[in-house]
């Protein structure tokens, strides 16, 4: 499953996609890396609930493991 996900989040680099983890929490933004164990995730819009300020790790954006994210979707759907 992991080799999937790994597959579509490099296809769905620096897009803005919807992803969706283990936890069923539902994170926004922009995809800026992905490695085999992490995709990082830049948030869309002002999202100070992130905690990390809007650049996180040396402006990758915020780290998620591969492992638990559950679904991932282009986000061009949800906002136009």
């Amino acid at each position: 499953m992991s080799g999937n996900m790994y597959g579509l989040c490099c296809r769905y680099k620096g897009r803005m996609v919807r992803m969706t983890c283990r936890d069923g929490r539902t994170h926004v933004g922009r995809i800026t890396r992905v490695d085999r164990q992490h995709v990082w995730l830049q948030p869309a819009g002002n999202y100070g609930a992130f905690g990390y300020g809007y650049y996180g790790w040396g402006g990758f954006g915020i780290p998620f493991a591969i492992g638990a994210i559950t679904g991932l979707a282009l986000a061009g759907a949800f906002f136009w």
